[in-house]
């Protein structure tokens, strides 16, 4: 299973870059820096500052929702549904890749019709993050997996040890955010996720 970090430096105790560069080394797939509450000007300044970290390793830096942030740089964006929308044949060109967050199959078929590189497709299980909202479960992943051949990572309270089932229900990773972003060591997490089958 691919291993994507989903950023949310709110929730860091320690230096939110030095938590990028100990994810970053410890092998994880991609990186999605979220950061949704900055402004575009302080977004790109801290995606440069990640870049800069990523690139050390080698690790793929996916950046969300800033388009024009994302062609400045060169680097893939994680998008919603209207956004996605939105966007000229010409500023999808521009791209390196585009991947879609979505939450039903009728969206799925859409990102793909649209030339989505990949799909987030959540939330799957409960989570602090969606708290009140009931989480879709391993039909909805399966079902989207289904509707498309592009790679669909599930999010949404996932632990190690769900792996398995997302797995067997077509998904290509999976998303953690709160907990890479708040356990005292990263790395041996990490590990301990890519040890679990």
């Amino acid at each position: 299973m691919k291993l994507i970090c989903v950023t949310n430096r709110l929730l860091c105790e320690e230096d939110f870059l030095h938590r990028i560069r100990r994810i970053a080394s410890s092998g994880v797939d991609a990186i999605l820096l979220r950061e949704k509450d900055l402004p575009e000007a302080a977004y790109r300044q801290l995606a440069q500052q990640c870049l800069e970290i990523c690139r050390n390793t080698a690790t793929p830096l996916w950046l969300n929702t800033f388009v024009e942030t994302a062609v400045q740089l060169q680097l893939p964006v994680q998008l919603p549904i209207p956004v996605l929308k939105t966007l000229s044949q010409e500023t999808q060109h521009l791209l390196p890749a585009i991947g879609v967050s979505v939450h039903c199959p009728q969206d799925a078929a859409l990102a793909a019709s649209y030339g989505a590189s990949w799909l987030i497709a959540g939330h799957v299980y409960p989570t602090a993050c969606k708290l009140g909202l009931p989480p879709r479960g391993i039909p909805f992943i399966r079902q989207i997996c289904e509707t498309v051949s592009i790679p669909v990572y599930a999010i949404g309270g996932i632990t190690a040890d769900k792996q398995n089932t997302l797995r067997l229900a077509g998904a290509e990773g999976c998303c953690v955010m709160s907990h890479w972003m708040q356990c005292p060591n990263p790395e041996a997490e990490i590990q301990k996720w890519r040890n679990c089958h």
